[in-house]
């Protein structure tokens, strides 16, 4: 047989590859966590007081990857004491960052009914009511600039029954008005859902059911912002199936509550209300 040797250059290239791939191979061990023992010694060996420290300075420095699995080991590993009870709010805290609504709910909700005497538990109500709050994709809404109000209002309905949980059953917690701000906020978004599905018959000429729902906008969102379209809806709607007593009526009261209201120049729907898409809750929250 003829020896194949290979030349200085191709020898050289042969090594450069051969330490790139030894690199590489310890680069994926550290992008997965994987040998990384230091870190993974401290999550099991030390004691709770250091290990809630470690998880609370990741969770101050907004690293909540970290913080989710320090207080995730610092629970399975202490289930019980104060420092539990504190991990399991951070824990369900750093979830809701991560938008693991998922997680993050059942950890609060589990908390909530576990420790129902707890100092905080009157932030762990408002936090449950922010986790259904933040599940309509703020950002969404922002960068595509959709109507909320549109979407599917469940989580939003939530959203409102649980601040209204934290209203009800902690009325002089620090979290009590940011809670009633919030509800006013999420009301007006429910009001605005009902008044579209309204015009949406109105454009469809079911005006029957135009009336019906305004009337329910009005009976059940009194006060909203909403409260001029509704009027206007029934003031066109009823115009439109020809009864006209009706609908001055309500254009009556359009011009004594909603004198700049567009119906009352013939722009509306087409001009409608605006609605804030941008949610002005969309920054940081008390914790």
């Amino acid at each position: 047989m003829t020896n194949m040797t290979l030349s200085t250059p191709v020898r050289m290239l042969a090594l450069l590859l051969l330490a790139f791939s030894l690199s590489g191979c310890q680069t994926t061990k550290n992008l997965f966590g994987i040998g990384d023992g230091k870190k993974q010694t401290e999550l099991e060996t030390l004691d709770v007081e250091p290990l809630y420290a470690l998880g609370k300075e990741a969770l101050d420095d907004e690293r909540y990857d970290k913080s989710e699995r320090t207080f995730t080991r610092l629970v399975a590993r202490f289930p019980y004491g104060e420092l539990s009870e504190k991990a399991q709010i951070d824990l369900a805290y750093s979830q809701f960052k991560l938008a693991k609504y998922e997680e993050a709910t059942s950890t609060i909700t589990r908390f909530i009914k576990t420790y129902p005497t707890n100092p905080r538990i009157d932030y762990a109500y408002y936090l449950k009511a922010l986790i259904n709050f933040d599940r309509e994709n703020r950002w969404l809404a922002k960068i595509a600039r959709l109507d909320v109000s549109k979407r599917d209002l469940g989580a939003t309905a939530q959203s409102f029954n649980d601040f209204n949980e934290v209203v009800r059953r902690f009325p002089s917690s620090e979290y009590a008005e940011e809670a009633r701000l919030r509800m006013i906020y999420l009301r007006n978004r429910m009001a605005k859902h009902d008044l579209d599905v309204g015009i949406y018959y109105y454009e469809r000429d079911a005006y029957v059911s135009a009336v019906g729902r305004a009337k329910f906008v009005l009976e059940t969102y009194p006060q909203s912002d909403f409260e001029d379209d509704a009027v206007a809806l029934m003031a066109a709607s009823y115009k439109r199936l020809g009864q006209d007593a009706l609908s001055q009526d309500a254009k009556r009261v359009l011009e004594s509550n909603y004198p700049e209201h567009p119906y009352l120049t013939g722009n509306w729907p087409t001009e409608r209300s605006k609605w804030r898409q941008l949610n002005p809750f969309a920054g940081d929250i008390k914790k």
